[in-house]
């Protein structure tokens, strides 16, 4: 029998405003704006003794709330990683500061559900 794979996923929201800065001189999105943010992270891996958990939720939460708490009602393009604040530079924040925490970490989705946009990085 193979030992049994688990994933478990945590999320967190947070608002910020950010502007693309490349792009045609035209685009609405080199203007600043706004957006309502959702962040997942998964968290892969076998049941570890002795409790028998992946990896502790809560800790997983507190990491993932903390992570969010530094971009929250701010601009994007002040931080390092995120001159360009796509969806998929989101991803790659996140992934870089919860990594070393949950060596397990699988996945992270960044969504704008207010419009229906997301984007998943699988690692």
């Amino acid at each position: 029998m193979t030992t049994p794979l688990f994933e478990i996923t945590k999320a967190a929201t947070f608002d910020a405003a950010h502007f693309l800065p490349g792009g045609p001189e035209d685009s609405p999105y080199r203007r600043m704006h706004g957006h309502s943010f959702m962040v997942q992270a998964s968290v892969r891996g076998a049941e570890q003794a002795p409790v028998g958990w992946v990896a502790d939720l809560a800790e997983l939460d507190k990491a993932l709330k903390a992570v969010a708490a530094e971009l929250d009602h701010g601009l994007l393009n002040e931080k390092p990683g995120l001159e360009s604040p796509t969806l998929e530079h989101l991803c790659l924040y996140f992934a870089d500061r919860l990594k070393p925490r949950f060596p397990g970490l699988s996945r992270i989705v960044i969504s704008r559900p207010t419009i229906g946009e997301s984007c998943t990085l699988t690692l």
